[in-house]
């Protein structure tokens, strides 16, 4: 079978189709696959890390208010499905997927009209522009909340999971531990703000480290690459408890995950797919700055559920944040509780999920 993927911008949507990717190589072997995405995006740098063959188009998002800018965005858009249609006719692909990101646009549309069998992923409980654009023309839609459903033709839908579930279990979570230099027999907690960082976030947490300090868990901060630098020199300031590790980012996201027992986080889908995959609680801080409020919801489904807590931007200070770690990792009654809750909405195998959805199309389309 040959495989065009495509995603791109944030992790969020680069993730799932790697953990896809990765699930196809097991189960088929001489499956052969063709990344599309943009010179800018993470996916530049992450999918050539994979040793998976990648092709870039030039491709810019629409803005949500009148702008020339759009004007060029339609044009960029035009040019990217022609660029797309000679990739695609030089590859000859069974079926390309689209797991989110405005890249996917051009490309997924182009397949349909080359009539290549199609899919698009919908990580997250409300869909974004270049989703709901793609609809009217896949042949199938995946989804991952039952509450994104209602925006997508109901013959489309699929409820598959997020691919990333697959990948986070059965890591060794002491060997995740000690790669992001923790201790192996204290409590912690993992704090990130996605995988650019979130500065909101970072103030918070520079501003509890002495109370850290005093706590008898320890925490693993992950700042993003772009706050690292600023990050250190607050952090200079007030010192570094030896209870607290900072890095600007972590490669081994699943091993480390293996090894924490809270997590404290925005509330992107991959990652509420990973929480709850592997049981982990969480205190989610949704971004508001994002399509349609999409992270609130996200978040939602899972405190409406008893596996996270929900703890708005707005009222995230310092004492806020501490608080609300306490309260879940020193009780440990609420601490188990929550790990069942958060485990019940798991779905480990969604990447094989997705695969059998493509294997049924591709086979539908050579009949």
């Amino acid at each position: 079978m040959k495989i065009v993927v495509s995603g791109g911008g944030t992790g969020g949507h680069i993730y799932p189709a790697l953990a896809l990717i990765r699930e196809i190589q097991k189960e088929t072997k001489d499956a052969e696959f063709l990344y599309i995405g943009t010179k800018n995006g993470l996916e530049s740098n992450l999918v050539p890390r994979e040793n998976i063959p990648f092709k870039s188009i030039y491709i810019t998002g629409f803005k949500r208010k009148l702008s020339f800018e759009n004007v060029k965005t339609v044009y960029r858009f035009l040019k990217g499905v022609n660029d797309c249609k000679k990739i695609l006719k030089e590859f000859k692909p069974d079926i390309v997927i689209g797991t989110g990101g405005y890249v996917c646009g051009p490309v997924v549309y182009a397949a349909a009209k080359l009539k290549i069998p199609t899919i698009i992923h919908e990580q997250n409980s409300v869909p974004g522009l270049t989703n709901k654009f793609l609809s009217r023309y896949v042949k199938k839609i995946a989804v991952c909340f039952e509450e994104a459903k209602e925006y997508f033709p109901k013959e489309k839908v699929e409820f598959t999971g997020n691919p990333r579930a697959s990948e986070v279990i059965g890591k060794d979570g002491i060997q995740g531990r000690l790669s992001a230099g923790l201790s192996t027999t204290m409590p912690a907690v993992l704090i990130f703000g996605g995988s650019r960082g979130a500065k909101p976030i970072n103030e918070a947490v520079i501003k509890s480290l002495s109370e850290f300090g005093a706590k008898p868990y320890q925490v693993l901060y992950i700042t993003g690459e772009v706050h690292f630098e600023d990050v250190k020199k607050e952090v200079e300031l007030v010192g570094n408890p030896k209870n607290v590790v900072i890095k600007p980012f972590i490669h081994n996201m699943p091993e480390v995950l293996a090894g924490i027992d809270l997590v404290v986080s925005r509330a992107g889908a991959t990652t509420l797919a990973e929480l709850t995959s592997l049981g982990i609680p969480s205190i989610l801080i949704p971004s508001p700055y994002v399509t349609n409020n999409h992270q609130e919801k996200n978040a939602r489904s899972l405190s409406n559920n008893g596996a996270a807590t929900l703890l708005l931007e707005k009222d995230l200070i310092s004492k806020s944040l501490v608080n609300h770690i306490d309260q879940i990792l020193l009780d440990q009654e609420k601490l188990k509780e929550m790990k069942l809750k958060a485990k019940s909405m798991g779905i480990p195998d969604a990447a094989r999920r997705l695969y059998k959805l493509m294997e049924l199309l591709v086979k539908g389309n050579q009949k």
